[in-house]
């Protein structure tokens, strides 16, 4: 019989967590600063293989860093037409912790803001 995986275990099988900056991010930025962002702005080690988005002020630019075994890696993204649509933030919080599949509705120019999460029945373990 075939069985397709379901969000949420394509969300458990990526072994990164995902964290967006709130804050608009100079896209001029690159891998030292963007890391010192993440070590003093956000707390987080840089190095930890997890992934950290930056997002232009315009939001039609995103930049994904994270450490790849033995250095940084940037990807880079700048949209021709559109923007960026950012899930809604708590005020005081210097990051939001996406889901994989929240960063790929994200890229693909889903609102994650008009995403409703429809209560569903779990069978208990």
């Amino acid at each position: 019989m075939l069985r397709l995986p379901s969000l949420g275990e394509l969300d458990q099988e990526l072994r990164v967590r995902v964290f967006l900056c709130t804050s608009p991010t100079d896209m001029r930025k690159g891998f030292d600063t963007l890391a010192a962002l993440v070590r003093d702005g956000l707390r987080y080690d840089p190095m930890s293989g997890h992934l950290f988005l930056f997002v232009g002020r315009r939001r039609d630019r995103i930049k994904i860093l994270y450490w790849d075994r033995d250095g940084y890696a940037l990807w880079y993204k700048r949209l021709e037409k559109g923007t960026f649509r950012m899930p809604v933030a708590r005020p005081e919080a210097s990051s939001v912790e996406l889901k994989a599949s929240e960063l790929a509705m994200l890229l693909e120019g889903i609102d994650l803001r008009s995403i409703k999460r429809r209560k569903r029945f779990c069978r208990q373990a």
